[in-house]
């Protein structure tokens, strides 16, 4: 797939928004994930909103860490302005572009392994700085690039494809970011786009330090005993020269339940994922009502998801240093240099 490169005509009677784009303008490159990865749904979950939302492409910067999950950046707006930083770093990389230029709209791609183990710091500082960007993680509970481990987000009791079971505790993101003072949170199923699209586009317009933690079953790791394509076989019988690996395939899961319903979605290793949608009478603007939610179905065994929490009235980072309206990179000598006087006034002040 990596050597397939995408068309760049366009059907001339693609529907426009209204800034003129059509929804192909706000896609990337082929993927590379494996066929039926729920990442790839959440990519096109960000093409979606951002092209309902009339966002045109060079107004957003998408940066992100390492890991499946921050890989799909290259899989969504090829026209807007991208990094890809090292491990667990991009938060901090996204605060100083935007503390450079406040114009575009800043959106992290993170992965639970990227942002809950060696990023965790990092996730913190954005949380409780209100950095005015969405941070979206693709939560599948394993390392997938280095063949499954637990990562810091899989629950306490959980098996592997191995067998092996997990002893620690899980870090719920979500609890994280209500007790750091996120100003938007959500969390929701990457199988589910009718509701997850709307999740983004809210997070799109908050403003504030939105996140969303986005439950994305990895569909990799189906290796069974018996498969002439196994790990196991293909390196029994495997006279190579090199070594050759190959990740069996399975269907995307979806599903759309009604407000307050539960699925019950039963993943490739025998576990039991258990997602419940919010009543409708749940109060989003109550960040206790949000702790307590999460609290009480994770006691049932259930991750609720849509809209946990948003504070109308947030102010981010930028209101709270009082920076000027424009971006601090297109500031001239004037502004930067205002010469003996006030720069003396400045330091009275601080004496």
């Amino acid at each position: 797939m990596t050597y397939i490169a995408k068309p760049t005509l366009h059907h001339p009677t693609l529907t426009k928004n209204k800034v003129g784009y059509t929804r192909r303008d706000y896609e990337g490159r082929i993927s590379t994930l494996c066929a039926g990865c729920g990442h790839d749904s959440i990519s096109a979950a960000i093409i979606q909103a951002c092209w309902e939302l009339d966002i045109a492409p060079h107004r957003v910067a998408k940066l992100s860490g390492i890991g499946c999950s921050s890989k799909t950046p290259d899989y969504f707006l090829s026209a807007s302005h991208g990094l890809n930083s090292v491990h667990g770093r991009m938060p901090s990389c996204l605060t100083g572009a935007s503390l450079a230029n406040r114009e575009l709209l800043y959106l992290g791609v993170s992965g639970d392994g990227d942002s809950a183990s060696i990023g965790l710091g990092q996730f913190a500082h954005a949380m409780r700085r209100g950095v005015p960007m969405v941070y979206i993680v693709e939560n599948n509970g394993v390392y997938g690039l280095t063949k499954g481990q637990f990562s810091p987000t899989a629950d306490k009791g959980s098996q592997s494809k191995k067998g092996a079971t997990n002893i620690d505790s899980a870090v719920d993101l979500v609890s994280l970011a209500l007790q750091l003072g996120a100003t938007y949170v959500a969390r929701g199923f990457s199988g589910d786009k009718a509701q997850l699209v709307p999740l983004i586009e809210g997070a799109l317009r908050h403003g504030g330090a939105a996140f969303i933690d986005v439950i994305s079953p990895c569909v990799a790791f189906n290796n069974h005993t018996g498969s002439t394509r196994s790990y196991d076989h293909v390196r029994e019988h495997n006279a190579a020269l090199n070594r050759i690996d190959f990740i069996d395939l399975a269907a995307e899961q979806k599903a759309e339940p009604a407000p307050g319903e539960v699925m019950e979605l039963t993943q490739a290793d025998g576990s039991l994922l258990r997602l419940r949608k919010l009543r409708e009478e749940h109060d989003p603007t109550s960040r206790l009502a949000a702790m307590t939610t999460i609290q009480t179905l994770q006691q049932e065994g259930e991750l609720p998801t849509g809209l946990l929490f948003v504070d109308p009235a947030a102010r981010n980072l930028h209101q709270q240093m009082k920076l000027p309206a424009g971006a601090l990179n297109r500031l001239g000598e004037t502004e930067l240099c205002p010469g003996a006087a006030q720069l003396e006034r400045i330091n009275q002040a601080l004496r």
